[in-house]
């Protein structure tokens, strides 16, 4: 087609209404648009009243359904230690605090008798105690990866607000949740990790050390605990 065929097509089109087929766009709409700032994990200031008002009657996800109590956290929020479990338990969720079933009396023992024996002065008061979801999973199951996710949030915001000098990640789904690691409690117990530059021991959840054929993992869990009581008493 030579070019007064062509004119005479764009003319035909032209008088049919048809709008030109290109457009030239201006150097101003070639721009890249830029991303949305998202906001950060902490915001600056951000105190653990800001966190727990925020999560308010929180319905972000099916843990709520069947919840009575939203369980934050407890203890000193000037602690330079946080225990991370995994959730909270039906004593717990009737509560409304972390860790007071039989699983939190071994708890308080194991932090306590640890520090007596180690001659370091310390209660279960002295310390801060939360978990990785806040809202008890039915029959006490595994929190999924997407309760997990949703919840982890205001986990971090916590730690991040408190700014500990160690954590104890007490069994595989705290370990996951704030190191994002695969591996078995036993292969990563007694070591040192980091979140976000603090340290991290992994030990076991002391639901796990009720278990009467896990004596040896009491004992495990009790030297991981006086690793964590020196390196941040000391």
């Amino acid at each position: 087609m030579n070019r007064e065929n062509l004119r005479q097509w764009l003319e035909f089109y032209r008088d049919l209404g048809v709008g030109p087929l290109y457009r030239r766009v201006s150097s101003e709409l070639m721009q890249p648009i830029p991303e949305p700032e998202l906001p950060g994990l902490a915001p600056a200031g951000d105190t653990l009243l800001r966190i727990l008002e925020d999560i308010g009657d929180c319905r972000r996800c099916r843990l709520h359904e069947k919840r009575n109590r939203i369980v934050f956290g407890s203890g000193n929020e000037t602690s330079p230690l946080v225990f991370v479990g995994e959730g909270p338990g039906a004593d717990e969720d009737q509560q409304g605090l972390p860790f007071v079933g039989r699983a939190g009396q071994l708890l308080t023992q194991m932090i306590e008798g640890t520090a007596s024996k180690e001659g370091i002065r310390l209660t279960r008061a002295d310390v801060y105690i939360c978990n990785v979801v806040k809202c008890r999973p039915p029959e006490n199951r595994t929190p999924e990866p997407d309760e997990m996710e949703i919840c982890g949030q205001f986990l971090f915001r916590q730690l991040s607000a408190i700014q500990p000098r160690a954590i104890c990640a007490l069994g595989a789904t705290a370990a996951k949740a704030l190191l994002g690691r695969k591996e078995g409690v036993t292969k990563m117990r007694g070591n040192w990790f980091k979140w976000n530059e603090i340290p991290v021991m992994v030990t076991y959840h002391p639901s796990y050390l009720l278990r009467p054929y896990n004596q040896n993992a009491k004992r495990e869990a009790w030297e991981d605990l006086k690793k964590v009581l020196h390196f941040v008493y000391d």
